[in-house]
């Protein structure tokens, strides 16, 4: 199956799990609280979670209150992401999603971890799947910092069931509610 097929094949997957994802996003988030790259991290970058991914308000909020910056990614020209801090009103993208105002003066494109979303993600190669448009994708081939994926039981699977190919960036940890998948 070509990544178009599968990428709309697992969405409608997502959508008939959301309530799972979401009931798991507790648990993912115990864990990635746990782990030393959150700890030592003082700047997150996540992104503002859809119904059908694992929620990134508890995350966010979380970050905040442990005394962390968190950036929000802004959709740019050329499918580039800018990484703004979430410290103002948000405004929807073109792709529904809530984005900080661009202010180039606050962007930070070398943020301590990041959190990386998806549709589909690979146990054994860490490999990811994303919503189709490449901003992340071009994003981790130039970024050098830790990433971690916090991945729900629809979005796990043994090996990448869609083509891999050289511009897809893995993810360094993902967290699932599986505890020997964790790495």
């Amino acid at each position: 199956m070509n990544k178009n097929d599968f990428r709309k094949a697992q969405i409608a997957q997502l959508n008939a799990h959301a309530a799972q994802t979401q009931a798991a996003g507790a648990d993912l988030l115990r864990q990635l609280l746990t782990l030393p790259v959150w700890q030592h991290a003082n700047t997150i970058a996540t992104t503002v979670s859809s119904p059908i991914e694992v929620p990134t308000e508890p995350l966010i909020k979380a970050a905040k209150a442990a005394g962390k910056t968190v950036y929000l990614p802004k959709t740019m020209p050329k499918r580039q992401l800018a990484f703004l801090p979430d410290d103002g009103p948000r405004i929807t993208s073109k792709f529904g999603i809530p984005e900080p105002a661009f202010d180039v003066t606050k962007q930070n494109q070398n943020v301590d971890l990041v959190i990386v979303p998806g549709v589909a993600f690979s146990l054994d190669c860490h490999y990811r799947l994303g919503f189709g448009a490449g901003y992340y994708d071009r994003f981790l081939a130039e970024y050098s910092g830790p990433t971690v994926s916090l991945v729900a039981p629809v979005q796990q699977f043994d090996t990448a069931q869609w083509p891999v190919e050289i511009f897809d960036w893995p993810v360094d940890t993902l967290i699932t509610t599986d505890l020997k998948n964790s790495l």
